[in-house]
Formats: C-alpha cells, structure tokens, sequence
C-alpha cells in the first residue's frame, strides 16, 4: 500500500493537488482522496482520475474501479502539516492513551507559541468544549494523536449561534 500511496503522490507533484489518503476497499475498489487550498472540482477529479489510470495500468498495478475524490468536511488530519494548517478550526481528536479516563475530544486546535513548528514533533493545544462553560486546554503532540479530523459546526437552519 505504501509502493501505491508513494506512486500516487509522485504522479501528483507539480500540481497543486495534495495527497490525503489512497484506500484499497472490497471488490477491487481503489479509493483517492485529494484536496486542494481553494477546495477539489469535479475538473480535479477527472484529471486526476484520468491521470492515475494511465500511470497505474503502466505500473500494474491491480484495481477493478477507481474512485477519486475529496475528504469532504470531515476531512482527516494525518501530518503534522495538516494540524498546522488548520490551526484555529474545530476538530475532533483520538488520544491513543487516556487523558482523564477520556481519549476523544473536541475542540479548537490551537499551535502552541512556546512549541517549534518546524520540529519533527511540535506541541498543539486544544481548547475543549465542555458543557460546564470551563475553558480547559489539552495539550498534545502530534506523536500522541491516534487520529483526528476537522468537526465543522454545521446549521442547516439558517439561525446564527
């Protein structure tokens, strides 16, 4: 899986596309997850639907149906780069060890100053949503996380909150 992940990604550079995650599901579906700054077009994804087919048949490599597409608004956080850039958004986190009998939280994911985030390891805070109203902070590595996503709020009533 890390020879497809690795050929993906080199079949990507130079474009502004980045690589989220390349899945191999049942009855021989290879799923591509992309993303982009400006968010990923129907364009994209043919392009690089298209792309991957050529690239992939030369490399025989063995699918059934390619499927490419974007993370959505849930989109998964997997490189430290990822907690970077989305400093100051809502996310949910999985510890892969217990903080207060608790391994998920949800909350704004915050760099933290002191912390290097040109280092192999930086720290991250997040500031947690509890029901009390406290505002309590979480800190955290990124080499503590087990996985994590963006949790965007989302009302489809159309009232401010």
């Amino acid at each position: 899986m890390a020879d497809i992940f690795t050929l993906t990604q080199e079949a990507l550079a130079g474009s502004d596309l980045e690589l989220i995650d390349v899945e191999r599901a049942p009855l021989g579906l290879l799923r591509v997850t992309i993303d982009r700054p400006e968010g990923v077009r129907i364009e994209d994804c043919e392009q690089v639907s298209r792309q991957l087919s050529r690239v992939f048949e030369v490399e025989n490599i063995d699918y059934k149906r390619l499927e490419v597409g974007s993370p959505g608004i849930d989109r998964p956080l997997k490189r430290v780069a990822d907690f970077i850039r989305f400093a100051n958004e809502r996310i949910e986190v999985k510890l892969r060890a217990a903080v207060d009998n608790r391994k998920v939280f949800v909350g704004i994911l915050r760099v933290s100053q002191d912390g290097d985030v040109q280092a192999s390891n930086p720290l991250f805070s997040l500031e947690l949503e509890e029901a009390s109203g406290e505002g309590k902070s979480l800190n955290f590595s990124f080499d503590d996380v087990d996985r994590a996503k963006l949790d965007p709020i989302l009302d489809f009533k159309g009232r401010k909150r």
